[in-house]
């Protein structure tokens, strides 16, 4: 199950900002049972925006998680609410459809 939100950092501020505070806040929810990564995908062309993924093994993990976030975590995504915007895109399913490039011989 992946968990996908868009953030764009205000006027001012870039993303590579607000990527270190998303570092300290990750590192401290991927310890929670279920989790199973996150990555921040920097825009193409434009420093404000990413694209935050993270990964869970369901979306009842990731409910139990956000419900149990420590004051660390909290005090971490308070504190970015000054720089950024957040905008929650959705949860989504692991693949149902998936194509690969062939594997080289």
């Amino acid at each position: 199950m992946h968990y996908i939100f868009l953030v764009t950092a205000n006027e001012g501020y870039t993303i590579d900002q607000y990527a270190e505070s998303w570092t300290r806040a990750s590192r401290l929810i991927q310890q929670a049972p279920g989790a199973q990564g996150t990555r921040l995908h920097r825009m193409v062309g434009d420093g404000r925006r990413a694209l935050a993924i993270a990964t869970w093994e369901s979306k009842a993990a990731r409910d139990s998680a956000a419900e149990m976030q420590g004051d660390d975590v909290l005090a971490i995504i308070e504190s970015q609410a000054d720089w950024v915007a957040i905008q929650f895109i959705g949860e989504f399913e692991a693949p149902d459809w998936e194509v690969l490039p062939p594997d080289p011989e």
